[in-house]
């Protein structure tokens, strides 16, 4: 009797176990099919006139298969470059570096023509030009905000708001003023700026480049204090697009303050060769009503700067400093300002000698010392 497995016939002779042990070490696994070269047509496909019984198969190469693996990971790098470089750009921005420039410093004293006028913080300002103007960073007022052709409306909002903050830190923070302080000012500036700032502070002269009175407002502490830190401002902003990559601002203020001697019983030393107030006043000066040694006394500031912006300073609000043309009075021609104001006060004269000499035959730099006169009208009233 055949077998569960074996045909109903039994086992054909000569072939033990039905000729399926010559076929047992073949094993047509998923990777033999798909490596075969030839392929067997369906039954379907044979119905055709003369059609051939099987087909040949493309050969797969190894290099081939390299090849296009290689270019498809080119191809994913340079789709993967093309969205984050389009992603990223901003569409106004610049491919240039620029470097900052060094900024041009002017510093011109105004001497007065007679005494400085003394008094109370509060009774100057109201007999002065001064009166009208706003106290401290209100004064600083920013013009309508438009966007330009290739700045938005933000953009320009950012360089007119590091500008004013510019102008605050350096003309009116007490510690820049009379502390001695710079680091408010010193981190808003190019870097490229940077040096030249320094050697303005640490070693100041009056060569159109270096003069620390050009880059902030400030004093000698040993000589004058505040009398008033509530300082009188008035100004104007103004911006302009100078081509696709930069913008610029000009700002244009006058700061008032009311300055006292830092030691009021003692010698004040301004533009007057070391004599005292009453030394210079005379002695019956008193008599007459002058001002007193504790008096307040007026000191004006106008400063016209020049700002420059590129799209990187804007985003890290800082700025280019390119021009400072300063004006301050009252002080003595004769005044070195390169490193700090020196203010005539309450009851000093400027005395009658000129700017400090100027040698046209020095090798170097070269430098004139300017000075100008403060008009009468630029003086509290008596």
């Amino acid at each position: 009797m055949a077998g569960r497995g074996d045909p109903p016939e039994g086992t054909p002779e000569g072939l033990p176990g039905g000729g399926e042990d010559e076929y047992r070490s073949v094993v047509f696994d998923e990777s033999f099919v798909r490596a075969a070269r030839v392929q067997e047509f369906s039954a379907v496909e044979r119905m055709g006139e003369h059609a051939p019984a099987v087909r040949s198969l493309p050969a797969w190469s190894g290099r081939r298969a390299s090849r296009q693996a290689l270019l498809l990971v080119l191809l994913v790098l340079v789709a993967f470059g093309t969205a984050i470089y389009l992603g990223v750009r901003h569409p106004y921005q610049s491919t240039a570096v620029r470097q900052g420039e060094p900024m041009r410093i002017t510093v011109i004293p105004l001497a007065p023509r007679g005494p400085v006028p003394g008094g109370t913080p509060e009774s100057l300002y109201a007999r002065s030009p001064a009166a009208q103007f706003r106290v401290g960073a209100s004064g600083i007022t920013l013009p309508a905000v438009r966007r330009t052709a290739h700045f938005s409306e933000g953009q320009v909002m950012t360089a007119l708001t590091t500008v004013k903050d510019f102008l605050v830190e350096s003309s009116l923070d007490p510690d820049v003023l009379t502390g001695g302080a710079v680091r408010p000012v010193r981190v808003l500036l190019h870097p490229d700026q940077l040096p030249q700032f320094d050697r303005s502070i640490a070693t100041p002269a009056a060569d159109g480049r270096h003069a620390a009175t050009g880059w902030l407002v400030r004093f000698d502490p040993q000589k004058v204090a505040l009398a008033d830190p509530e300082v009188r401002v008035r100004g104007t902003l103004r911006v302009t697009e100078t081509g696709g990559d930069t913008l610029e601002v000009t700002s244009d203020h006058t700061f008032v303050y009311a300055l006292s001697p830092a030691d009021a019983g003692g010698s004040r030393a301004g533009g007057t060769g070391g004599q005292s107030a009453d030394e210079v006043r005379g002695p019956e000066a008193d008599e007459v009503s002058g001002p007193r040694a504790a008096d307040a006394s007026l000191f004006t500031v106008r400063r016209e700067l020049h700002f420059r912006f590129d799209r990187d300073d804007l985003q890290h609000r800082r700025l280019e400093l390119l021009a400072s043309y300063l004006q301050a009075g009252p002080q003595a021609c004769s005044s070195d300002t390169s490193d700090a104001l020196q203010p005539l006060l309450a009851g000093e004269r400027a005395g009658s000698d000129g700017p400090a000499g100027t040698d046209p035959y020095a090798r170097g730099q070269a430098t004139a010392a300017l000075c100008g006169v403060l008009s009468p009208d630029a003086q509290p009233s008596p």
